[in-house]
């Protein structure tokens, strides 16, 4: 009996599989406790990683170009957001922190860039454009890893945001930077009251320094749609993106007409964008331009020549003498009540003179302007006079056209010339016009892309070209074919660069909407 015994004892196997799970024991405890380590670190990297994208979305946030950008977009990235790792157990506490970083430059845990690829490093508050934050690393210390040999893992976290910002409640305009061949950043501090002739890209597909354009706002196609956006007070289609911006394709001179609306003229293409009564289109309470007016209100558009009704040229408009030297009193005598005229440089011919071609040199005769406009100043303003209504001696035309319209009452008077009358306050429109304020847009300050255009190779319709700046500029007359001028040219008086609600002096021009958002 024990013989037997012994035997099936010798045969048994039922227990020859416990040895090999005692050997690969080790193995499997070793895996399940690496897969439950490694959730642990990827639960960490997780909420490193969002506490970096959350510090550089809010310091993003901050990056307006504007004094102080970088030490406010350090302040948001330290301290808008609190973040918390749960997951690390290495004895630092829970909170994620960033050291403070109150320089622009690309040194510690927070870094500016001036461009997306990080090449070049933020050297002040006007070029930084992106910031990096680096979150340093921190340990999760394995619970069951060790028995494989692995004691904890170290993880950090980074993250790069830039800001997007569009430009809202503007007409959608470009132009094209005359001085792209020596002043490509277009610097407007140099230009501030100079005069600033702008033609349509007539001539052939790539635009060249000095034309104007349109941008692309998906208001719709064709040119009753630009006009709209040219002319209505609440004007259709999207922001415009500050930077990358589309250009639209076509010449459509027409719909400078629609422009022509702020200065209380009407063309009969106007019917559609503006409504068969113009209200849609409504324009400056102040409409002070170089050609008068003959009829009644149904006599609201341009017509050349000496005959019929509606806006004309005067037969003695000013022209200017001289490219330098303003009109004695005796040539002022002869001449026709003035709008804001040209610089003189410009307005000694169709082309002008000026040195630097497309802009002027600001010097435009305001004596001539004040003796021709007679009723509005009886008395000739002395440099006393000046400086008290415009505090400087030498106005610009917007400081003259802002201050006319605070004095309509006496600054702007109609007055009789050869059978037309100057007016300088709306006529034609059923509006008495509009004044701008804190949210009401001026009728004749336009906000302006300015494009290197050789540079960013733009022809037709051309995808994410860079805006050198974003300029206010001052619509000193209507686009229209008159003497010494063209329909497809536009003339302006540059005001400033346009900031945050209107540039330059302006108000309720513009909106600037900016949102941050995650590169890396």
């Amino acid at each position: 009996m024990r013989r037997v015994r012994s035997k099936r004892l010798l045969k048994d196997e039922s227990g020859a599989t416990a040895a090999v799970f005692g050997l690969s024991l080790f193995a499997l405890v070793a895996i399940g406790g690496l897969g439950f380590d490694y959730a642990r670190l990827a639960g960490m990297d997780s909420e490193l990683q969002n506490a970096a994208d959350q510090a550089a979305l809010a310091g993003a946030s901050q990056l307006d170009g504007q004094n102080g950008a970088c030490l406010r977009a350090s302040a948001a990235a330290t301290t808008l957001v609190a973040n918390l790792t749960l997951l690390a157990n290495d004895g630092d506490g829970t909170a994620v922190t960033l050291p403070p970083e109150p320089d622009c430059d690309a040194a510690g845990q927070i870094r500016f860039w001036q461009d997306r690829e990080k090449t070049t490093a933020a050297t002040d508050d006007g070029n930084a454009h992106f910031i990096e934050v680096e979150i340093a690393a921190r340990t999760a210390n394995y619970a069951f890893t060790p028995l494989a040999g692995a004691m904890r893992g170290d993880l950090g976290a980074m993250a790069l945001a830039g800001l997007g910002s569009a430009i809202c409640r503007v007409p959608p305009v470009m132009f094209c930077n005359p001085l792209e061949a020596i002043d490509p950043d277009f610097n407007v501090g140099s230009y501030v009251g100079k005069g600033i002739r702008l033609i349509a890209n007539d001539g052939g597909a790539n635009y060249a320094p000095g034309n104007f354009g349109y941008l692309e706002t998906n208001a719709g196609n064709g040119a009753q749609a630009t006009a709209e956006t040219l002319g209505r007070d609440a004007i259709p289609g999207d922001c415009v993106a500050a930077d990358g911006v589309t250009t639209k394709p076509g010449v459509q001179l027409s719909v400078l007409d629609a422009l022509n609306t702020r200065f209380d003229i009407y063309a009969g293409n106007t019917n559609n964008p503006c409504g068969t009564d113009g209200s849609l289109c409504t324009p400056s309470a102040n409409t002070r331009k170089d050609v008068l007016h003959r009829g009644n209100q149904n006599n609201c558009s341009y017509s050349t020549g000496n005959g019929g009704n509606g806006w004309k040229e005067p037969a003695n408009a000013y022209l200017a003498p001289s490219a330098a030297v303003p009109m004695t009193v005796a040539q002022a005598a002869t001449t026709a009540p003035m709008g804001y005229p040209r610089d003189m440089c410009h307005a000694i011919s169709i082309t002008g003179s000026c040195a630097d071609g497309r802009i002027g040199d600001g010097n435009w005769d305001y004596m001539a302007y004040f003796r021709t406009n007679s009723a509005s100043y009886p008395t000739e303003p002395t440099s006393a006079d000046r400086i008290a209504w415009f505090g400087t001696d030498t106005p610009t035309r917007y400081d003259v056209y802002k201050y006319e319209m605070a004095n309509s009452a006496t600054r702007l008077v109609n007055q009789s010339s050869n059978g037309l009358t100057a007016r300088s306050t709306p006529y034609c429109s059923s509006s008495s016009g509009v004044v701008p304020g804190t949210t009401t847009p001026d009728r004749r300050v336009l906000t302006v892309a300015v494009v290197n255009c050789q540079a960013e190779g733009v022809g037709g319709r051309t995808a994410d070209v860079h805006v050198t700046k974003w300029i206010d500029m001052f619509l000193v007359e209507p686009s229209l074919s008159r003497t010494r001028t063209e329909a497809s040219d536009v003339y302006g008086e540059i005001i400033g660069e346009t900031e945050l609600g209107g540039g330059g002096g302006t108000s309720g021009n513009t909106v600037r909407r900016d949102v941050p958002y995650l590169i890396e």
